[in-house]
């Protein structure tokens, strides 16, 4: 099945993924959202069953960077492994918090576009407050633009074809 939208016309969308370890934090995330105002772009998980963490997160990445989504907020055990996988997309910034300072520095600094929360480690209320705190913080611009612009001509630099028979290091 295929992602779902929740929420009415004009709100702003956020794409919203989990693996199935964390289920129901991401059903107890998308109902706080929506209550808010938001539009949901659902790309699942839909159930308990098991999947892999990053088929959810390479949908919320695409929804981001084509604009299908301002935002996105990605959850699995501890959001290290969404983070990793949303970021191998260009034009991701991805960063996972376990705290609101890390949420708001982020967005301030690193203009993150994807907020990536650890179900297993981070509680519903304290999950809450992260991403309250990820979406309430605007970019902060100035010196941190001219960074930001580097990350992205890191991005430009590396050439993509040939990239998958690099050695590990």
């Amino acid at each position: 099945m295929g992602p779902y939208q929740y929420g009415e016309p004009g709100m702003t969308v956020i794409a919203l993924g989990a693996d199935h370890a964390v289920f129901p934090l991401k059903e107890d995330l998308k109902a706080w959202l929506t209550t808010r105002g938001h539009r949901i772009l659902d790309v699942g998980t839909d159930s308990l069953d098991a999947v892999d963490y990053p088929d959810d997160a390479l949908l919320v990445a695409e929804a981001v960077t084509i604009g299908a989504a301002a935002r996105g907020v990605l959850v699995c055990g501890t959001g290290i492994g969404m983070a990793v996988a949303s970021n191998k997309v260009p034009g991701v910034r991805a960063a996972a918090c376990a705290d609101t300072h890390a949420a708001r520095m982020s967005r301030e600094h690193n203009a993150a576009n994807v907020l990536a929360l650890g179900g297993r480690v981070t509680g519903r209320e304290a999950a809450i407050a992260i991403l309250q705190t990820g979406l309430g913080t605007d970019f902060g611009g100035g010196r941190h633009a001219r960074r930001v612009e580097k990350l992205a001509a890191l991005e430009r630099a590396i050439p993509r074809a040939g990239v998958s028979d690099a050695p590990a290091r």
